[in-house]
């Protein structure tokens, strides 16, 4: 059996490297702090106030008929039971108790609001200067006439992913995949985050109504970062069926190997 001759190209930047790794670690983090917020008041809304009796979108926990607390996620009027993973589970000092996420997927584990919201704000600017630092790189990202009409094959060729093989440069559909996270998700997250801050309203009062009005606004939030985590794990397993090794040494070292 031959092999495939192949050729090392620099396809990585120092710049895109960094931007890489630290807004992973912050998305990681972002979500887990975001998930200890959300823990405070685990409803979203379509109205302009958080005291409606019918949310679209809750996590919490009731008691069953025979007195045993049950977790629930409750979407709309369907409502499944979540007991021990969601909506109550572990409270992070030893016991059970009701909470939206449970311990081991917020930061910090124990329930504080204030804490996790330093942690949440600390790391959304390193998300922000990231995302700054990388524009650049970004405009780059945009798919061409071409790359729109060569699509559906790319879409052909990537079907089964394991068969993948790298290439120089970005495929179309990695074109499209990544241009809408990092233009269009990303921003949106950005955004509506912002929007949700008071300081932030104080002196830019029209960037929620942007959105709907601030329960709108969160109902964005929450959206655009589960579609980011989706994006984020499936990232993952998309670079250890394309070549572990390789993907990871290119991200580090910015040298990938191609046919």
């Amino acid at each position: 059996m031959t092999r495939t001759p192949a050729k090392m190209i620099y396809r990585h930047p120092v710049a895109v490297r960094l931007t890489h790794w630290l807004s992973a670690l912050a998305l990681i983090i972002l979500a887990m702090s975001g998930m200890q917020i959300f823990n405070a008041h685990p409803a979203l809304y379509t109205g302009d106030a958080s005291t409606f009796g019918h949310p679209v979108f809750s996590i919490g926990a009731r008691q069953a008929s025979d007195g045993t607390p049950v977790g629930f996620v409750q979407v709309g009027s369907h409502v499944i039971r979540t007991t021990g993973v969601l909506g109550y589970g572990p409270d992070g000092v030893g016991g059970m108790s009701a909470r939206a996420f449970p311990a081991w997927a917020t930061i910090p584990a124990y329930q504080d609001l204030a804490d996790g919201r330093r942690w949440h704000f600390f790391f959304a600017w390193i998300f922000v200067i990231c995302a700054l630092i990388y524009a650049p790189w970004a405009v780059r990202l945009l798919p061409s006439r071409n790359d729109l009409r060569a699509l559906p094959a790319a879409l052909r060729e990537h079907l089964p992913p394991w068969r993948v093989k790298p290439a120089p440069r970005l495929n179309p559909l990695q074109k499209v995949t990544y241009a809408g996270i990092v233009l269009v998700v990303a921003p949106l997250v950005i955004l509506s985050g912002l929007a949700l801050s008071p300081a932030v309203d104080a002196w830019a009062p029209w960037l929620p109504q942007l959105f709907g009005g601030r329960q709108f606004a969160r109902i964005w939030h929450f959206g655009a970062m589960l579609a980011l985590m989706l994006f984020f794990v499936v990232h993952l397993v998309m670079v250890a069926l394309t070549g572990l090794t390789n993907n990871l040494r290119s991200m580090i070292t910015g040298w990938l190997r191609v046919p």
